[in-house]
């Protein structure tokens, strides 16, 4: 025998339902398993600004490196270990390595880029190559 239940939007949210349907079916990914940080890339005439959240993480733990105009932004959140009596209700916070690259379109000058770290957001300023770099051309009247 077949129930009908009546429908109700309020119960809940399309914003549940899609949350939903996107962790069932699409989402592969776990607290412990590889991810990626989020990152913003700004660009002006002089140079690359990149700014990636990574909470959590010790200055010491982050691997920054470029080769071949690719910049790669390494690190790893270690866990913390449970004992046998925790049991946890939620468990969201990400933890194990990540990873992320950023191609730059022009050549970049990799002597001279600077890194900061300050309340989980590491800031790199990646400049220019001068090669690269708009020049002011003066023209004079003859």
């Amino acid at each position: 025998m077949t129930k009908l239940v009546r429908w109700n939007p309020y119960r809940t949210s399309i914003f549940d339902e899609f949350d939903r349907l996107f962790d069932a079916s699409f989402s592969k990914s776990t607290p412990t398993s590889n991810w990626s940080v989020a990152i913003d890339v700004v660009e002006n005439d002089d140079a690359y600004i990149i700014e990636a959240s990574v909470p959590g993480i010790a200055a010491d733990d982050l691997d920054v490196t470029l080769e071949d105009n690719v910049l790669t932004l390494k690190g790893e959140v270690k866990s913390e270990e449970a004992s046998e009596n925790t049991q946890y209700h939620v468990r969201e916070r990400r933890y194990g390595s990540f990873s992320r690259r950023v191609r730059f379109p022009v050549a970049v000058n990799g002597e001279n880029i600077a890194a900061t770290y300050e309340n989980g957001i590491l800031t790199l300023n990646v400049p220019k190559a001068e090669e690269v770099k708009p020049k002011k051309i003066e023209v004079t009247v003859s």
